[in-house]
């Protein structure tokens, strides 16, 4: 059994706990908001999350303790990248109205629950992996991946749709006013980009990567070390918004 600060799950954890000091830092010198409590929740998971991958994967315990921190390690992850995308969904269901407001949040929920589900599934094929690993499950949770981080994906450029258009929109009214207020719009849209792109390439990049990774969860294959380098991005991702 390796040492954990040895392994790059104990940094990915501190990480997280980090985001969470500066998150709570920022309240205490704001005040509390839904906004400013989503990457702190996010990066809450992130520390548990990988603090359960190395009891699970990277120390020698019972194979039922290590199924249970395994299912819980999912359990987390979903949380953490799930969650980023409710920092789009606080802002938009303040933004938008009626039937537009409608549409978003059916769109919102349905991805989410889909997201759910396949998280759900892989969590349930992985422990299936560590009760019998010979059953055959390691591509069935390879493939899972791919979809479940496509449709992250697709969650986040469907957030950026309606949030660029309310900003394009407010825009547009500043300009057409004669308001001083169009420069900021322009920067919170430029911002919005930035984290949407960010996001998206995130996501297509993981499913990528599970495509030819076999090794599920140790990177050992080319493809392994490229999502490990991603998704320490996405760990990094709360200091940025």
């Amino acid at each position: 059994m390796t040492l954990y600060f040895e392994q790059c799950w104990a940094i990915l954890s501190t990480i997280g706990i980090a985001n969470v000091l500066y998150g709570l830092t920022v309240i205490s010198i704001t005040k509390f908001s839904p906004v400013v409590l989503i990457p702190i929740v996010v990066s809450a998971a992130c520390a548990i999350a990988n603090g359960l991958c190395y009891y699970a994967f990277y120390s020698d315990f019972p194979t039922t303790n290590t199924a249970v921190a395994s299912g819980f390690a999912d359990f987390f992850w979903l949380i953490q990248e799930v969650g980023i995308s409710f920092y789009s969904y606080a802002i938009l269901i303040r933004l938008l109205t009626r039937r537009s407001r409608t549409v978003f949040m059916v769109l919102f929920w349905v991805m989410v629950f889909g997201i759910a589900v396949l998280r759900m599934v892989i969590l349930v094929g992985r422990i299936k992996i560590i009760l019998d690993p010979g059953s055959g499950f390691l591509k069935v949770v390879n493939y899972l991946h791919v979809g479940y981080f496509s449709l992250i994906a697709l969650l986040e450029c469907t957030s950026a749709f309606f949030l660029l258009r309310e900003f394009a929109s407010a825009r547009k009214a500043s300009k057409d006013a004669a308001l001083s207020g169009s420069a900021l719009l322009q920067h919170l849209m430029r911002g919005t980009e930035t984290r949407v792109a960010s996001l998206a390439l995130i996501g297509i990049s993981r499913a990528v990567a599970y495509i030819f990774n076999q090794s599920l969860p140790q990177a050992l294959t080319t493809a392994g070390q490229v999502d490990r380098f991603v998704y320490t991005l996405e760990c990094l991702f709360p200091m940025m918004i």
